[in-house]
């Protein structure tokens, strides 16, 4: 937890913007895997902790604009529990680490909703992307469990949205100390890919690295030969000689917040041929990315950037012909980058997103795509001082989507077909790295993580 000054000052601020009504929060519970008292790890909701702290389940909590009260529901351990689980703070004890002085029994919150509901106050709550939570909001206020999500309050959302996005230097540390580990992780991850070697040694192998390091991993491991499998979760292939690995990974700090870093690794330690080629073109499009991030500038047009860039390569290996910018203005560059350039990082890997993309990745001055590719854009609105978010240009050569677009005669003036059949079994190349928006331009955060082809052929090679 950050010190209560952190908790109060959040919650004065959400308090200014909502102006009146009570905000609900529900924390999370346990998940069961099977069976009761067999559990998935716990993880708190991230609004939950970054508005109160409290890191332990079935919490909830409401804060009270017009009255300026912060009260903590939750149950305290019984003596079975502490048996299985060892001595435990109060529930008390640990609200005022936050800066809460009242708490009450779980049991007290639907009365004193009810009571909220009778004087006819507005209830505010977000929502909710856990099935147990979306049922106690049913059960508290009367709204169908199914409905829930379309009676979540707007300005509930907007008002965490805006004050999640703008990253504290306490939480800007917090994203360091996870990179530390991710940096681990990946360089590890370098050393063993080698030929022989499974998808599952290399990706097991980073995971513990996390757990030995006291904290575990921000989103499931994507570690593939086959890249070109945008998120390939699948471990069971075996690393040839020649081939690349995709792996997109990262630690989650003590507190919770992500990294999110991934890295492109030639299996047997060298990038020979093509995949030299696409590795160039990715790097220089990541790289001329990250300079063109600055205050003001949507990240729309930062992703357009590093989309020209690699047109302009593809163009160079036989790919693409004609205007790379036209090709790109009519999405046919999407055949090989057909994902977004990068989301919002922070407590969420993608960044608040389950309270909706809409409100955190674009506004009222930038609407989603309907085209192929952008559309896909998580983040396209201007970025400020304070965000940090993901820079991720890839190229892949998906022979489902290339057949399909064959087949279908799509960007014929754009696409040399026969000649895309030459990089036909290459798969995937992605090059990610997490950077802060600052005054000036942006910073890339954390330790550095080979991406140069020569460091990376460095590392690669230790394990032939």
């Amino acid at each position: 937890m950050f010190d209560a000054a952190t908790y109060l000052a959040r919650r004065e601020r959400l308090a200014a913007d909502l102006g009146s009504g009570i905000a609900l929060f529900l924390g999370n519970g346990e998940a069961p895997m099977n069976y009761a008292d067999n559990q998935y790890p716990f993880r708190q909701d991230s609004s939950f902790l970054y508005f109160w702290g409290l890191d332990r389940p079935d919490l909830a909590a409401l804060l009270d604009v017009d009255e300026a009260r912060a009260v903590v529901f939750g149950d305290e351990f019984t003596l079975d529990d502490i048996v299985w689980l060892g001595p435990q703070p109060t529930i008390a004890e640990q609200a005022a680490r936050a800066g809460v002085a009242e708490t009450a029994p779980r049991a007290a919150l639907a009365e004193a909703l009810a009571e909220a509901m009778r004087r006819g106050r507005r209830v505010h709550f977000l929502p909710q992307y856990r099935a147990d939570n979306a049922l106690l909001v049913e059960q508290l206020l009367g709204i169908r469990a199914e409905a829930v999500n379309r009676h979540a309050s707007i300005p509930f959302i907007r008002a965490v949205v805006a004050q999640r996005s703008v990253k504290s230097a306490e939480e800007i540390a917090e994203i360091e100390r996870a990179l530390e580990v991710t940096r681990d992780m990946h360089l590890l991850a370098m050393r063993l890919a080698r030929p022989g070697v499974y998808e599952r040694e290399v990706a097991g192998a980073m995971e513990g690295a996390a757990v030995a390091r006291g904290v575990r991993l921000a989103f499931p491991v994507i570690c593939s030969m086959h890249g070109e499998t945008l998120h390939n979760h699948v471990y069971a292939n075996r690393l040839e000689r020649g081939h690349m690995v995709v792996n997109d990974s990262g630690a989650e700090s003590p507190a919770h917040y992500a990294g999110d870093i991934t890295r492109t690794i030639p299996v047997g330690g060298r990038f020979e041929g093509a995949r030299r080629d696409v590795y160039l073109a990715v790097l220089g499009a990541q790289l001329e990315a990250i300079g063109a991030i600055r205050p003001g500038v949507p990240y729309r047009d930062v992703h357009l950037a590093a989309s020209r860039r690699l047109a302009a390569d593809l163009k160079a290996l036989g790919c693409l012909r004609g205007d790379p910018d036209a090709a790109v203005a009519e999405g046919a560059h999407a055949l090989f980058f057909p994902h977004g350039l990068g989301h919002m990082l922070g407590l969420d890997v993608h960044d608040m997103e389950g309270l909706g993309e809409e409100y955190v990745g674009y506004d009222g001055t930038i609407a989603r795509s309907t085209q192929f590719g952008l559309r896909s854009l998580r983040l396209a609105r201007a970025v400020q001082p304070g965000f940090v978010l993901t820079v991720e240009p890839g190229l892949y050569f998906i022979p489902a989507l290339i057949d399909r677009w064959r087949a279908e005669g799509r960007f014929r003036d754009f696409i040399d077909y026969d000649a895309v059949e030459r990089f036909r079994s290459l798969g995937g190349i992605r090059i990610e790295d997490n950077v802060v928006v600052t005054e000036g331009g942006c910073r890339v955060l954390g330790p550095p993580i080979p991406k140069a082809i020569d460091e990376v052929e460095a590392l690669a090679g230790e394990g032939t």
